[in-house]
């Protein structure tokens, strides 16, 4: 008897065990009854299931990432540009999912990447380089997010968000643009350098106009005030030899001689009796040869 107890026991609480399950926080569930989908979109938390009849499948409902690698497309000017793109997509009808993609995260990038091939190059091929790259770069992604969307819902799943990561020319046309590029700014640096000059010179040639119109004025200037105190001077020494002639004589042959002996080794090569030397030889200033 007891035996019989513990078998039911055991057989209970295996198809207990199996008539519960768990679907984790962040996944999705299907319930299949011999192969048929019965119930779809399960969430997280503790299910009942009819054991040994129904089984179930989870899959990841979080937010999934397709990285496209870059690929090359053509605008409506037939230029080359290299687009890296990403998508970010999830699960929104779990049994249209698993019908369609059979549930395969892969096989939905790869179809989910040609959609979005599909529609960046529809973009693209319609808009011109500088539209793509300045100014319609908002609406291109806007029109490949609606498409993606709408051709996406056939899969079961959400596309969130589309992205471009970056547009780049290919390598060899990038040098040759660079390269136009540097021949472009050192033309416009040689300009203003010339420019530079050009103006250095007249500013400097300005300059020294100016430096020879005040050097002449003040020269000008100086010549008449010189002109000026020598005819004072002049009218001065006239007013002093007027009122003392002979002490004038005597001032000047003084001046004359600090001026001429004014260092030891000067040689001066005269006759004593000279009117020079007048004022040395008698104190009246009259000459010795008198």
């Amino acid at each position: 008897m007891k035996n019989i107890l513990g078998f039911l026991l055991a057989a209970v609480l295996f198809i207990a065990a199996n008539a519960f399950f768990v679907i984790n926080e962040g996944e999705t569930g299907i319930v299949f009854r011999l192969g048929e989908i019965v119930k779809a979109d399960l969430k997280p938390g503790l299910h009942v299931k009819t054991p040994f009849v129904n089984n179930v499948r989870t899959f990841d409902a979080r937010l999934q990432t397709l990285d496209a690698p870059p690929e090359r497309y053509l605008t409506v000017e037939k230029k080359n540009l290299i687009v890296d793109s990403f998508a970010k997509w999830r699960i929104a009808d779990s049994a249209k999912f698993y019908t369609t993609m059979g549930g395969d995260i892969r096989l939905t990038n790869m179809r989910l990447s040609q959609i979005l091939k599909d529609g960046l190059r529809a973009e693209f091929g319609s808009r011109t380089v500088k539209e793509v790259i300045a100014s319609q770069r908002d609406a291109i992604i806007a029109a490949i997010t609606k498409k993606a969307r709408r051709d996406a819902q056939a899969f079961g799943i959400e596309v969130v968000d589309v992205r471009i990561k970056r547009v780049d020319l290919p390598r060899d046309v990038s040098e040759s643009v660079y390269r136009r590029m540097e021949a472009e700014r050192k033309r416009v640096a040689n300009e203003l350098r010339s420019e530079g000059a050009e103006a250095a010179e007249k500013i400097r040639a300005d300059a020294d106009r100016q430096r020879v119109v005040l050097l002449a004025e003040a020269y000008r200037k100086a010549e008449t005030i010189r002109g000026e105190g020598d005819g004072k001077a002049s009218e001065i020494y006239a007013k002093a030899y007027s009122q003392d002639p002979d002490f004038f004589a005597f001032f000047k042959s003084l001046q004359s001689y600090q001026a001429a002996f004014d260092s030891k080794k000067d040689i001066l090569v005269l006759d004593p009796r000279s009117e020079y030397f007048r004022y040395l030889m008698r104190k009246d200033g009259v000459s010795a040869t008198k």
